[in-house]
């Protein structure tokens, strides 16, 4: 009887490490870290919207010609906030998704810059104590929205990686169904790394 239980155990134990090799407990350890960073990414998006309200505020005392510019942020950030076009998890292998996603974030990253460009012509709206606080604010939002992007696009590699890889794509397709997860690309060359709006550095060159 002792044999007959030392036996099965060691069976259990053979399969268990057969199975862990095959992918049952990687695959999902790497789709929940892809998810983790993507929900990272799209925080830092939602705080990056949630600094407009504070950048109206400024425009609209102080710079009134670019009221029209500024028009054309709020309603990018509000395409770019809108419950249908956010991703779930499950979302994160839908190509059709990720793109509208990355359109409406690209369409409103650009409005802002333009924006920011047009507001650098006046001196006294630089000067402002405001619109310095909103200045670090922005690029210090520029920065950590390139490096959730950054991240989630390498956990998007190790997973899927880990999906098209023998042993670990035998668990993969066989028993968890896996699809490849989708990376974060900028729809136009250059659109996922932070502008750099060193305005601050002009006003006191000026000063």
């Amino acid at each position: 009887m002792n044999r007959l239980a030392a036996f099965r155990t060691s069976v259990l134990a053979a399969a268990a490490l057969v199975l862990s090799a095959c992918g049952i407990n990687s695959v999902p350890a790497a789709e929940e870290n892809a998810k983790a960073k993507w929900a990272d990414v799209e925080a830092a998006f939602q705080e990056r919207a949630n600094l407009v309200p504070n950048l109206e505020q400024i425009v609209m005392s102080s710079a009134e010609q670019e009221r029209a510019t500024l028009e054309a942020v709020v309603q990018a950030r509000a395409s770019a906030t809108r419950p249908e076009i956010r991703l779930d998890g499950d979302d994160l292998s839908d190509p059709a998704k990720m793109e509208q996603y990355q359109q409406a974030q690209n369409t409103f990253g650009g409005a802002l810059s333009r924006l920011m460009a047009n507001v650098e012509a006046y001196p006294e709206l630089k000067s402002q104590e405001n619109f310095g606080r909103f200045m670090t604010q922005i690029e210090g939002q520029e920065n950590r929205i390139r490096v959730a992007i950054r991240d989630y696009n390498e956990a998007v590699r190790q997973y899927n990686t880990t999906i098209r890889t023998f042993p670990d794509t035998i668990g993969a397709n066989i028993i968890h169904g896996a699809k490849p997860m989708v990376p974060y690309e900028a729809v136009t060359e250059g659109a996922e790394v932070a502008p750099t709006l060193n305005m601050r550095a002009d006003s006191d060159t000026a000063n």
